[in-house]
C-alpha cells in the first residue's frame, strides 16, 4: 500500500467514524429527552431521581447484548457516565422548574 492509499484509507475510516459520532450525538439527545420526561413523571410522583435498581436494569440490557468488541467493563463505564450525565439533566430540570 503507498503511503497515498493509506492517507484515503485513513481520511475514509475518520469520515466513517465522524458519521457514527453524529449518530451517537443524535441518539444521546433522543435518550437526554426521554430521561427528562421521567423526571418531569418522577418529579410530579415525588420520586427520587437516583434509582439504582433501575440503574441495575439498564446495566444488565446493555450488558446482555453487548456483542463487542467493547469489553463489559468497557460498556459499564461508557452507561455509567451515560446515566449520570442523565440524573444530572434531571436535576437541573428540577431545580430550573423550583426557581421559576
Amino acid at each position: 500500500m503507498t503511503p497515498e492509499e493509506a492517507q484515503a484509507g485513513l481520511d475514509a475510516r475518520r469520515a466513517e467514524i465522524d458519521r457514527i459520532d453524529l449518530q451517537i450525538l443524535r441518539l444521546l439527545n433522543e435518550r437526554a429527552t426521554a430521561a427528562g420526561r421521567i423526571g418531569d413523571i418522577k418529579k410530579q410522583m415525588t420520586m427520587a431521581i437516583y434509582e439504582p435498581k433501575r440503574e441495575e436494569q439498564v446495566f444488565r440490557n446493555v450488558l446482555d447484548n453487548n456483542a463487542g468488541p467493547l469489553s463489559e467493563n468497557a460498556v459499564r463505564r461508557l452507561f455509567e457516565r451515560i446515566i449520570d450525565e442523565m440524573r444530572l439533566l434531571q436535576k437541573e430540570r428540577n431545580s430550573k422548574e423550583v426557581q421559576r
